[in-house]
C-alpha cells in the first residue's frame, strides 16, 4: 500500500538529502515537499528528481494554516517537519522569523495533523537546546533544556509543542534531536562549506574566537538513515538523540578541511566571537542505538573528504549561492569583526 508522506523544508540541505534517500529506500512511498523557498531552500538541490513520479513539490509556508489544511486533505500517513529558521546568527540579527517559522508553524502542522488523523508525526529538533556542556558529559534526552539563542530557544518551544499534543491529545509525534550535520547541499553560511569554498577561492576563512568549541559532527546520510529508522521502529511520545560521537574542536576541523584540499593554515581569519556562543555540545546517542539498532556508518575522516569533493564538482551551485543575496550577508556577518 502506498504511503503518503509530508516532508517539510525539503528543499533545504538535510531535507532534500532525506527525501532522495526515502525515495531510495522505500518504493511505496508518495512524498510531497512544502517548502516556503527562503534564502537556504533550493530546488536545484532536488533537480535530480523532480520528474520522479513519486515526488511532488508545493511552495507555501508552514505558518499558513488555510494552505497547510488544504494540502493535507489529501490525507498524509507521515509527516515529517524539518522547516525551520536555522542559522543562530541570523537569530541574533532578527528572532522573529524563528518564532514564526519554527513555533508558530509547528503549531500549525501538529494541529492540523490532529484534526486529519495522520498516522506519525516526526518533529527534527537540534542539539542546540540542551544548551552548552562543560568539558564533560554529554545530553541524554532527558537532560534539562537550556537553550541559549533564539534559534535554539525556539526550536526548544517546537519541541514543547509536540510533547503537549501528544501528552493532550495523543498525536502519534516523536522528536529527534541531532548533532551538526554536514555533507552536499548544505548552505555555504554553515561552518564547513564556508570553510571549503572559501578556501577553494583562496579567500579567508572566518573563526569565531578562539576556535575551540566544540561539536559532534554527523554525515547527513547517517542522520537520514536514522531518522528513517525512527519513523519505521520509534516508539510514539518518545525523543531519540542522533549523534556520531564524533566531537572536534572548531579550529581543529578546519585545519583538517584546509589540509584535504591543500591549502594553507594561514588562511584562517579569527574574528570576534558571537554573543552566546555555546562552548560544547555532546550527544549520548545510546538511546537510539539501543533500541532501534541505529549506528552511524560513516568515519569523519572519509566524510569530510567525501564532501569536500562534492563541493569541488559542484562549483556551480554554490558559486551562484555566494554571488547572489548571501554575499550581502557574508560581509555583514564576518569581514566586519
Amino acid at each position: 500500500m502506498m504511503m503518503r508522506v509530508l516532508i517539510t523544508g525539503g528543499a533545504g540541505f538535510i531535507g532534500s538529502n532525506f527525501i532522495r534517500y526515502a525515495l531510495k529506500e522505500h518504493s511505496g512511498w508518495d512524498i510531497t515537499n512544502l517548502d516556503k523557498l527562503t534564502y537556504a531552500g533550493n530546488l536545484e538541490n532536488l533537480a535530480d528528481i523532480e520528474k520522479e513520479k513519486r515526488y511532488h513539490f508545493v511552495k507555501g509556508d508552514i505558518s499558513d494554516v488555510k494552505l497547510v489544511d488544504s494540502l493535507f486533505s489529501q490525507g498524509f500517513d507521515i509527516v515529517v517537519n524539518f522547516a525551520a529558521e536555522s542559522h543562530v546568527d541570523r537569530s541574533i540579527m532578527d528572532p522573529s522569523p524563528f518564532i514564526k517559522t519554527n513555533v508558530e508553524g509547528t503549531n500549525v502542522l501538529l494541529d492540523v495533523s490532529r484534526r486529519r488523523g495522520v498516522k506519525r508525526f516526526l518533529q527534527v529538533s537540534t542539539d542546540e537546546i540542551y544548551g552548552s556542556l562543560g568539558p564533560k558529559g554529554k545530553s541524554r534526552e532527558q537532560s534539562p533544556l537550556a537553550p541559549n539563542s533564539p534559534y535554539s530557544a525556539s526550536k526548544a518551544a517546537a519541541d514543547m509543542m509536540c510533547r503537549a499534543y501528544y501528552a493532550t491529545y495523543n498525536l502519534p509525534v516523536i522528536v529527534t534531536r541531532c548533532s551538526n550535520n554536514y555533507g552536499p547541499y548544505q548552505f555555504p553560511e554553515k561552518l564547513i562549506p564556508l570553510v571549503v569554498t572559501n578556501a577553494l577561492e583562496n579567500k579567508e576563512v572566518p573563526v569565531y574566537g578562539d576556535g575551540l568549541n566544540i561539536r559532534d559532527w554527523i554525515y547527513v546520510e547517517d542522520h537520514c538513515c536514522a531518522l528513517d529508522c525512527v519513523i519505521q521502529h520509534g516508539r510514539l511520545g518518545e525523543i531519540y538523540n542522533i549523534g556520531a560521537h564524533k566531537e572536534t574542536a572548531n579550529l581543529e576541523l578546519v585545519k583538517s578541511l584546509l589540509d584535504i584540499l591543500g591549502k594553507p593554515h594561514s588562511l584562517i581569519t579569527f574574528i570576534t566571537d558571537r554573543p552566546g556562543h555555546d562552548r560544547r555540545y555532546a550527544l549520548n546517542a545510546l538511546k537510539i542505538r539501543r533500541e532501534l539498532g541505529w549506528k552511524p556508518k560513516m568515519s569523519i575522516n572519509e566524510g569530510l573528504r567525501k564532501t569536500v569533493q562534492w563541493y569541488v564538482e559542484n562549483e556551480v551551485w554554490w558559486q551562484g549561492i555566494k554571488s547572489g543575496e548571501y554575499a550581502q550577508y557574508y560581509k555583514r556577518m564576518y569581514l566586519t569583526r
